[in-house]
């Protein structure tokens, strides 16, 4: 039983809590472990093929940082000058690769709640509250990868003749994409409307219909969910103690690294890598080898 296949309230519970955890710590213990999990959890989601995309992400954090530090002058570590005379400080530098890196990190997880969440999920999780927004939230959902599968058919199809995104010279290339882009859109709008006139013959609107689940809250997501209070607990009272704290104007400073800051630290990073472990765990507990029990004649 992987993190996927658990109860959509504790996937909804977990990408809440680390999403905010996210955005909201600035201490670089805190951001590292956010990171380093989003970074792993969405290759397991979508394959090695996310290592690049993650990659490119690291540069654009250093990108901007550059970036920031070049346009935003507080602190007192002189580093250097930019090319119209002002000052780049140390602590501009760091704190605009923290952004660089919590931006990273978020966009990271929110490509593991487009893996994680399905369109029965979202109808279970927000159906009863408001039928129409659970309708939307799942067509959004379906959007993304719908139009990246859409994109590389179009793509695919257009290279036959000679007019894909990377034939021609720049010119072409650019009047390639425009067009895949112009026909994606248009496919797109056209299967939204089609989405809602079979919803509407389905009666999505009428009162007191009740939509069908499979999700079971059993002993495993009991566990879990335990396991995941135990850690949100932890991270909230280093968040009470101001552990996750970090200052960066006029100076670099925080609070000494003591052990209760360290067992704090692990609270939060086997919070943000359960989903990984659990993963990990299925694999090795359902890896072993397949017995024949076919009927001996």
């Amino acid at each position: 039983m992987g993190f996927e296949q658990c109860h959509p309230g504790v996937n909804l519970i977990f990408f809440i809590a680390v999403l905010v955890g996210t955005v909201t710590f600035r201490h670089p213990v805190y951001l590292a472990i956010s990171f380093l999990s989003a970074f792993a959890y969405s290759v397991r989601c979508n394959g090695r093929k996310t290592v690049r995309f993650n990659l490119c992400l690291i540069l654009l954090a250093a990108v901007f940082a550059l970036y920031y530090s070049s346009y935003h002058h507080f602190g007192i570590t002189v580093l250097g000058q930019n090319f119209i005379g002002n000052n780049i400080t140390a602590e501009s530098l760091v704190y605009g690769l923290v952004l660089g890196v919590m931006a990273s990190a978020v966009i990271m997880w929110l490509c593991c709640v487009f893996s994680v969440f399905t369109t029965d999920k979202v109808v279970y999780l927000f159906g009863k509250i408001s039928p129409q927004l659970s309708l939307f939230s799942a067509i959004l959902l379906r959007m993304v990868p719908g139009c990246k599968r859409k994109a590389g058919s179009m793509n695919m199809a257009q290279r036959g003749i000679g007019r894909g995104v990377n034939q021609g010279n720049g010119l072409r290339r650019i009047q390639n994409s425009l067009r895949i882009f112009s026909t994606l859109v248009t496919w797109e709008m056209d299967s939204l409307i089609l989405a809602s006139e079979s919803m509407r013959c389905r009666g999505s609107g009428l009162r007191g219909r009740t939509a069908f689940s499979i999700y079971r809250f059993d002993n495993r997501d009991r566990a879990y969910g335990i396991v995941m209070a135990a850690c949100l607990t932890m991270t909230l009272m280093a968040a009470i103690l101001g552990q996750t704290d970090m200052t960066y104007n006029p100076g670099i400073r925080w609070k000494p690294m003591t052990p209760a800051a360290w067992f704090f630290c692990a609270g939060y990073a086997v919070f943000c890598f359960m989903p990984m472990m659990l993963d990990l765990w299925t694999d090795r507990r359902f890896s072993g080898p397949i017995i024949d029990v076919g009927v001996r004649r």
